[in-house]
């Protein structure tokens, strides 16, 4: 009976050790395969995204010639005269006037010529001075939003946003079950051996990731509301049925068809808001003019370094907006531009609940919330993703076979992947695009076994 016994337990025993090593597998096979789909365009963005960390800091410096200036005792000038000296360096339409966040910088004067894409000029707040006429968010920190947020590649490409994003907290989830410990002393906070072996960049990958794993989820999940597909569904869900603001916003004035966006730079919440316009003048009405619309967004309150996009035609608007690091004090108003009422006047606490957790997410996540210690620990993190791919990418080398792709072996009893994929079906359908690639990715798997039987062990 004993033997009988003993023996059942050695069966036990040995079925589950078999059992938990055909789920390691199957973690460990999908744990590569989001490395090896994702891991080049992880490194993109956290190369960008820890140089737009300090973007104001970087541009300041790099275009110093054009954007800094002499602070004077003298004032500034009106921004009328600032417009003038612009349109004489540039023909065309003003169309944006962006008051200078400090007194050491200068004046941007957006301007939309008879032909071609818009121009940027830059004024000297107290001279008048042109220092400089080139394209629109044409700056280096532009040029690296644009390469972080993959726009410069169309909408299409934007869609990788979200499959990243989806990607990556896969590699996270699955990265943290191949680290668990399981009675070994190494490779949990402590890195073993030296950099020949294989050893050493298996331990420094599994204690890296296991210190900005957290991080990397924050970053996935508050940059999604970028992507072309989920966040713009989410979008609408929090603001469309109120011409693009937060439920419960007073907002029963004329609206115009031009969204906010596509005039300033906004914020996530108010992507897809609408301008509203000026009732039509009665004869003999004028416009206030842009120096007392930006006089009355003085008086009223506005952070230093908004911008105010002039009046399109007899019923535009001056709609002045702000978006600096402090959440608090962002803001959009609506001018009326012949009474200079507010026609709408709104800040991050008229955002619905969901507004304000993504825009606290969305801020935190570009570095602003928490000041300098936002930004260092942020880098930190983007510095620790890309020596995640590179020991990765180490680890790999030192294993693959000769000839051989070295795809982890697939687990011996296939039920293994069931709760597996159970949790990737979960969230493949909260971000429909990584479902869509998940299934890709497992119809290539099954094409590869089918046709290569040696990858199945």
């Amino acid at each position: 009976m004993t033997m009988t016994t003993n023996g059942a337990h050695a069966l036990g025993s040995t079925a589950q050790s078999a059992g938990a090593s055909n789920l390691y597998r199957a973690v460990w096979r999908w744990h590569f395969f989001a490395g090896l789909l994702i891991l080049p365009f992880l490194i993109t963005l956290s190369i960008t995204g820890g140089i737009y960390l300090f973007r104001e800091e970087v541009d300041q410096f790099i275009h110093a010639d054009f954007m800094q200036v002499t602070p004077s005792d003298e004032e500034r000038l009106a921004p009328s005269r600032i417009i003038d000296a612009a349109l004489a360096a540039q023909p065309g339409e003003a169309i944006k006037y962006t008051d200078p966040a400090n007194d050491g910088l200068s004046t941007q004067i957006t301007v939309q010529p008879e032909t071609g894409g818009r121009m940027a000029v830059y004024v000297d707040q107290y001279t008048g001075d042109v220092l400089e006429v080139r394209p629109d968010r044409s700056t280096f920190a532009w040029t690296v939003r644009y390469l972080h947020s993959f726009r410069y590649f169309g909408s299409t490409p934007r869609m990788w946003i979200e499959i990243v994003g989806g990607w990556s907290i896969l590699l996270v989830l699955t990265g943290i079950y191949l680290w668990w410990p399981r009675g070994q002393k190494g490779g949990v906070v402590s890195v073993r051996s030296t950099p020949k072996r294989r050893v050493f960049w298996r331990d420094a990958h599994a204690v890296t990731g296991i210190f900005v794993g957290g991080f990397i989820i924050f970053l996935a999940v508050t940059g999604m509301p970028w992507s072309s597909v989920w966040g713009a569904q989410v979008n609408q869900w929090a603001n469309g049925s109120n011409f693009g603001y937060p439920a419960g916003l007073r907002t029963n004035v004329p609206m115009s068809d031009e969204h906010l966006d596509h005039v300033a730079k906004t914020s996530w919440s108010l992507e897809q808001a609408r301008i509203p316009e000026t009732a039509p003048p009665k004869a003999g009405m004028k416009t206030i003019g842009l120096d007392a619309a930006v006089a009355s967004l003085d008086e009223m309150g506005l952070h230093r370094g908004y911008s105010v996009a002039l009046p399109k035609g007899e019923t535009g608007v001056y709609s002045g907006s702000v978006y600096p690091d402090d959440l608090a004090q962002q803001r959009v108003v609506h001018l009326d531009q012949y009474s200079g009422s507010a026609l709408i006047d709104m800040s991050y606490s008229d955002y619905g609940p969901l507004g304000r957790w993504l825009e606290f997410g969305i801020n935190t996540h570009m570095g602003q919330t928490f000041g300098i210690l936002n930004q260092i620990v942020l880098l930190l993190v983007c510095a620790g993703i890309v020596f995640l791919a590179v020991s990765a990418a180490a680890m790999w080398w030192k294993r693959r076979p000769s000839g051989s792709l070295a795809v982890p072996p697939l687990p011996s009893d296939r039920k293994a992947f069931i709760g597996l994929f159970i949790i990737l079906g979960i969230g493949g359908l909260i971000f429909p695009l990584t479902g869509l690639s998940i299934l890709v990715m497992l119809a290539l798997d099954l094409i590869w076994i089918r046709f290569n039987p040696k990858a199945a062990l």
